[in-house]
């Protein structure tokens, strides 16, 4: 018990301290002069001043200047192959499933550790839910992926036409099957930070991150199905972006359970809904811009019930700003998906700290939209949130300019090119645009949009692709993407089959291995 008694006292006479003095100290022995006990007398260490010295101006440099220099150092090689896809959601699973099928050795990356992009980390769960009646749509993967969740119950038909509802979940399972069952070699949670060229500007391969470190993977071909066109950017192709305030907003996707299905579809029924009240909502100051062919047609929307959580006090006006939008699948067991409701508009997502801050805010925002719809929509009363989107849902950022530039005129217009890798049915929605193809109109998509400048084999699929404001709202819908994602694939694997480069390769090889594929083209 003594010697127990005897430490307090032994550490409270130690001499105490000052932070100043801990600083200095800290600061001294960086510098090489580190004190040492000798036959209980202190001595100064001096060897190794230079070194140290050096390491701390070095460590200050660090901690003021604006950028610093990464050393030189070799990178290990993690994998070599024919076809390299970066990014796989719709677009970049259509695309290294063509690129497989035509017979290239194919690999898919992917940042998150699941496939299906918007469908699966964000929640968006309709691939096309544009097809009311007298739609004439594309044909290939992306419809192949619907059928086939039909086939294992992953979905459900969408509430107002014959569209399919993905089961967000489910689809991981799809994604999955699809690539470990045609030969795709898969590389989840891996990340490109850079990429390879030679002297010639050609693409030769990706830098990567993951948790085994600083990689490369070498390609013949690289297809970039980033959504941002990141391979592009990175390999410094000119693109253009619109100013964060013009582009579309983002979207935080949620999901609830414990809605009672009946209370909530009785509501529906005796309160119907069209496109012509979109105008009313989406956070929009003007009229939505349709054929007027649009207007009539029913709508799963809710806008006016966040109005009436204003009016009665359960959310504040500026609570209910960009609060509106539409819900998707309703399960028998009372769980809403896809609900599509919270818009976060003037972030540059290609912004790290932008990203940051919409996603904190979209949450804070999701649990005002929550509130109001307990408090006023039937059926509602007793919702929970089940869960948020893995991440935000991006409509705008970077699209590359390409050989050729989709134009309005071109997606108002029917066009036709020589060069289609596919085509895609006169569905608008963006930019206050919403056209919906009722009347069979359809255009053909140029491989020259997918096909960017300044560098070869190297070609882009997704929303990335080149155009216009107009043609953008059209191409950045998800089958959209499976059909540039798709055309993409197969001409990388046709140019090498060719001996040809992504930029020279004859189209017609690719028109006929994408008809094989079984693609509608015209």
């Amino acid at each position: 018990m003594a010697d127990d008694a005897e430490e307090p006292r032994a550490r409270s006479n130690r001499r105490q301290i000052t932070p100043e003095q801990s600083v200095a100290r800290l600061v001294s022995r960086w510098q090489g002069d580190r004190q040492e006990k000798i036959g209980g007398k202190s001595q100064k260490r001096v060897d190794g001043t230079r070194k140290a010295a050096n390491r701390l101006t070095t460590v200050f440099d660090h901690l003021t200047a604006d950028e610093v220099v990464e050393p030189s150092k070799h990178v290990p090689v993690l994998t070599r192959c024919d076809v390299l896809v970066v990014g796989g959601g719709p677009s970049g699973l259509s695309a290294a499933l063509g690129a497989r099928r035509a017979g290239a050795d194919t690999v898919l990356m992917e940042r998150f550790g699941c496939f299906g992009g918007v469908i699966t980390t964000v929640g968006m769960e309709t691939m096309g839910w544009y097809r009311y009646e007298g739609t004439v749509d594309c044909e290939g993967i992306g419809r192949e992926m619907e059928r086939m969740a039909a086939r294992m119950g992953g979905s459900t038909k969408w509430p107002c036409n014959d569209s399919e509802c993905l089961d967000a979940e489910r689809f991981k399972l799809i994604a999955d099957e699809l690539v470990t069952s045609s030969g795709i070699r898969p590389l989840l949670h891996c990340l490109c930070v850079d990429v390879l060229k030679n002297d010639a500007g050609e693409i030769t391969g990706v830098i990567t991150e993951s948790k085994s470190g600083r990689q490369a993977v070498l390609a013949r071909r690289v297809v970039d199905c980033t959504g941002d066109a990141d391979v592009a950017y990175l390999a410094g192709c000119p693109f253009t972006v619109l100013p964060p305030t013009e582009r579309m907003g983002s979207t935080q996707v949620f999901n609830v359970a414990g809605v009672n299905r009946d209370a909530f579809l009785e509501h529906v029924s005796q309160n119907k809904r069209t496109y012509a009240d979109w105008s009313r909502g989406w956070n929009s100051s003007t009229p939505q811009q349709t054929m007027g062919k649009e207007d009539g047609l029913a709508s799963p929307f809710i806008n006016d019930e966040f109005g009436l959580a204003v009016d009665r006090g359960v959310i504040t006006q500026s609570e209910a700003a960009d609060l509106s939008g539409t819900w998707s699948a309703l399960s028998d067991a009372g769980e809403a998906t896809n609900l599509n409701l919270v818009h976060m508009g003037g972030y540059d997502m290609t912004n790290v700290n932008d990203l940051t801050a919409v996603e904190i805010a979209s949450r804070r925002k999701t649990m005002h939209a929550l509130k109001a719809l307990q408090a006023v929509l039937p059926g509602f009363d007793k919702a929970k949130l089940r869960n948020f989107g893995m991440t935000i849902g991006v409509r705008d950022t970077r699209k590359i300019k390409g050989r050729y530039s989709l134009t309005s005129a071109d997606v108002y217009g029917q066009a036709r090119f020589d060069d289609s890798i596919g085509v895609f049915p006169e569905f608008i929605d963006g930019y206050n645009i919403l056209v919906l193809p009722t009347t069979g109109r359809y255009f053909q998509v140029p491989y020259g949009c997918l096909v960017p400048q300044e560098c070869d084999n190297l070609v882009v699929g997704g929303r990335c692709v080149a155009g216009d404001r107009t043609s953008h709202a059209a191409m950045r819908n998800m089958m959209a993407c499976t059909v540039t994602g798709q055309g993409a694939g197969v001409a990388a694997a046709v140019s090498l089959r060719v001996n040809a480069s992504t930029s020279a390769v004859d189209v017609r090889e690719v028109q006929r291995e994408l008809a094989r594929q079984g693609v509608k083209l015209e």
